[in-house]
């Protein structure tokens, strides 16, 4: 065999015409169009099951800032009765936005450290300890019927009360199949 006969030789066996391999975008493509099918199928799963009702009416409560009171709104099914001062009770299972802000005296200098907590049924959900400005408390949690609410201060000097207030919003009732 002479050496330009051997040059001419391809150096792999050539594939079947009409097939080719598969690049790594078309595996991708393929891939994610599967995710997203499975995710829809989940989601829809999931909402079928437990679907979320949105509140009919908006029923919120605020507490503060100065004058430091309740102002409630009046629908027909109020979610929420205050109990105490600064205390909610819960009156209906739902998904519940606390939200609210807490302006610390900078000019406060007690031996009480700064510490602001968010309770639910006396079992602390947040807590706030920076004094060097002003805090968000609040999220997004399930609530039930009968659970109290209340925002503590270490001190009720640690905060500026005409800036400082919380409140409560219903956004969804959970609705169960059965």
């Amino acid at each position: 065999m002479s050496l330009s006969h051997m040059e001419d030789m391809p150096l792999s066996h050539s594939s079947l015409q009409g097939t080719h391999r598969s690049s790594w975008k078309q595996w991708f493509l393929y891939s994610t169009i599967v995710t997203l099918l499975l995710l829809c199928s989940f989601s829809t799963l999931i909402l079928t099951f437990l679907p979320l009702k949105t509140a009919s009416e908006p029923c919120i409560a605020k507490f503060g800032p100065f004058p430091l009171k309740w102002q409630m709104t009046c629908p027909k099914l109020p979610c929420v009765n205050k109990t105490a001062n600064e205390k909610l009770e819960i009156l209906q299972n739902g998904l519940y936005l606390i939200y609210g802000q807490v302006a610390p005296n900078t000019t406060y200098k007690e031996p009480a450290p700064f510490e602001v907590r968010l309770c639910k049924n006396e079992d602390i959900i947040q807590v706030l300890t920076n004094n060097s400005k002003i805090q968000n408390v609040g999220g997004t949690y399930e609530l039930h019927a009968g659970d109290i609410l209340e925002l503590i201060y270490n001190s009720e000097h640690q905060v500026l009360k005409n800036n400082t207030y919380w409140g409560i919003l219903l956004l969804a009732n959970p609705q169960y199949n059965s």
